[in-house]
């Protein structure tokens, strides 16, 4: 993945006029200019490069699986919530602050390690709408450089603090955007008993948003899952809910079973 934007790169940036999508807080009702699976059109899906994560999951087209994500890591819970995912056989999709990861290199190395998907999302979680796509491309590559120099690869999808992100730049994106369907409020209640309750929401082909930095969320993780599994969820990466998903497309929700009649 190349460390520097081309020249007609941030020229597109400028050209293009952009679009906010826009989303207040951490996790608010998403824009309808997010699209469930699959979100590309049939000539999106002719021009667009393969994803770089390839599945190594169940087939969510056959049965049931969730994307359990968690944001703004890593931080003083993140390795109790790896053991707890552990214990539960569940992958997840950690998005993570590259400030944080300079920080604590070691759990990252960890996350990927036991084999979660590891996310950019950003160097100093700004808000990419409402800053210029120069210093929006600024806080993506030096989010994205701090999780290569701390694992030794690239991160496989990223999402932007807030889900705001331009058109022009999430199109741009060499990797798959990933928002969410399903918001826990965890980072405004700081209730393990409410997360528990938002998180009976989930639904086949559901991509959650939590948060590893706040210990109410991972007091909440061991129900949460003992919930889901015994509803028969699998427990897996984004990529893998979506299934070979397109850079610079925007993902809310992956692949899920047919319904039977």
């Amino acid at each position: 993945m190349a460390s520097m934007v081309s020249r007609s790169t941030l020229l597109r940036f400028i050209a293009v006029p952009t679009l906010a999508l826009p989303l207040a807080g951490c996790g608010v009702p998403l824009s309808t200019h997010w699209q469930g699976y699959p979100a590309n059109s049939k000539a999106e899906s002719q021009d667009a490069p393969s994803a770089t994560a390839e599945p190594t999951g169940p087939d969510c087209a056959k049965v049931k699986c969730v994307a359990l994500t968690f944001d703004d890591g890593p931080g003083p819970h993140t390795e109790a919530l790896l053991d707890i995912l552990d214990e539960h056989n569940a992958k997840a999709t950690f998005f993570l602050i590259g400030k944080d990861v300079a920080k604590h290199p070691e759990i990252v190395r960890d996350e990927l390690a036991r084999g979660h998907e590891i996310g950019n999302h950003t160097w100093s979680h700004q808000d990419l709408a409402k800053i210029s796509p120069a210093a929006a491309q600024r806080e993506l590559q030096e989010g994205r450089e701090a999780i290569e120099k701390a694992t030794g690869a690239a991160p496989t999808v990223m999402r932007p603090p807030y889900g705001t992100i331009t058109e022009s730049l999430k199109k741009a994106q060499t990797v798959p955007v990933a928002l969410w369907s399903d918001d826990t409020l965890d980072w405004k209640t700081r209730d393990a008993k409410k997360t528990i309750k938002a998180a009976q929401s989930v639904k086949p082909g559901s991509i959650v948003l939590m948060h590893d930095i706040h210990k109410s969320t991972i007091d909440a993780m061991p129900k949460i899952l003992e919930d889901l599994d015994s509803q028969g969820y699998h427990f897996v990466t984004v990529s893998d809910l979506v299934g070979k998903p397109n850079p610079g497309v925007g993902y809310k929700t992956g692949q899920q079973p047919p319904t039977k009649d």
